[in-house]
């Protein structure tokens, strides 16, 4: 077995337990290329169909090629599909880039409370319909509370002090110092009820794992992380207001690849390109301990 298909098995380990040990289990999808490899490992756990919802927190600000991506392939895979939004923050223009609000509260705004509320059942969600292609309101309120991420720990600081499963408390929020010790592939999947957990398939994964492991499974991604002739190509992507693309001259998975290992990315964090993050210090701490993805 060779360390691609280590990554593989563990992660497809890590999907089956959190199926089995949490009821009301729902999985994050953020449209990049890690909770798409997210989403095609839990099509491989579960032999080609995924027994839970995916959720994906619409900001009304990421790039239309996305959301274009988001529904072609919730409609080709057959997904179980739910979007929810902050429809008071968008609607009153309590945004960045309405100029109402910093960017740091703009992220709080239209994503930790966004996915708070969403998760919780207690704003609208709204559900894919296979046979119109259109999303409805969902008049399901059931509460999540098992919660599947692709957030991986070489991505940034905070997220380096996750665990496999990572508990928060009934409002989404994140104590670092609390965290269960996971020793020898032991994990801890018993917690106090009204415990929200968060599943994390993805930790032990680097960047050039993602994209080797798209190369060699052949996972449909979006073209925005491929130079779009330019020069230009999205090596993270977001909110297009705050975030950048990179120079580089990639034009496919392959030559990403070389990239990485040429060492052109090395000392260059991989959301350098997020702006929010240079407004929180240069990483995502603050945010994430109040319920950001």
């Amino acid at each position: 077995m060779d360390h691609l298909e280590s990554l593989e098995s563990q992660s497809v380990h890590i999907l089956r337990e959190a199926y089995r040990e949490f009821k009301s289990l729902v999985m994050l999808w953020s449209i990049g290329k890690d909770s798409t490899v997210l989403l095609w490992l839990a099509r491989k756990a579960f032999f080609g169909h995924v027994p839970f919802p995916l959720m994906h927190i619409d900001t009304s600000f990421k790039i239309p090629e996305m959301i274009d991506y988001r529904d072609n392939i919730a409609l080709e895979w057959k997904l179980n599909m739910i979007v929810g939004q902050n429809k008071k923050a968008i609607e009153e223009k309590q945004t960045f880039p309405d100029g109402k609000v910093d960017r740091l509260t703009c992220c709080r705004y239209l994503k930790s409370e966004a996915l708070k509320h969403t998760l919780a059942g207690e704003w609208p969600r709204y559900r894919l319909n296979h046979s119109t292609g259109k999303f409805d309101v969902d008049e399901k309120k059931e509460a999540y509370t098992g919660v599947i991420v692709g957030v991986r720990a070489d991505e940034e600081g905070s997220r380096s002090k996750e665990r496999y499963f990572s508990p928060r408390d009934k409002q989404s929020d994140w104590n670092v110092d609390d965290q269960p010790p996971e020793l020898w592939n032991q994990y801890k999947t018993d917690f106090a009820p009204g415990t929200h957990i968060r599943v994390h398939p993805l930790l032990d994964w680097t960047e050039l794992n993602i994209w080797e492991y798209i190369d060699k499974e052949n996972i449909p991604i979006t073209s925005l992380y491929f130079d779009n002739g330019k020069g230009k190509r999205y090596r993270s992507l977001g909110c297009y207001p705050c975030t950048g693309s990179v120079d580089s001259p990639a034009r496919n998975v392959k030559e990403i690849i070389a990239e990485l290992k040429s060492g052109k990315f090395a000392n260059i964090a991989e959301r350098s390109g997020r702006a929010q993050d240079k407004d929180d210090g240069g990483g995502l701490e603050t945010l994430r301990r109040e319920g950001y993805m």
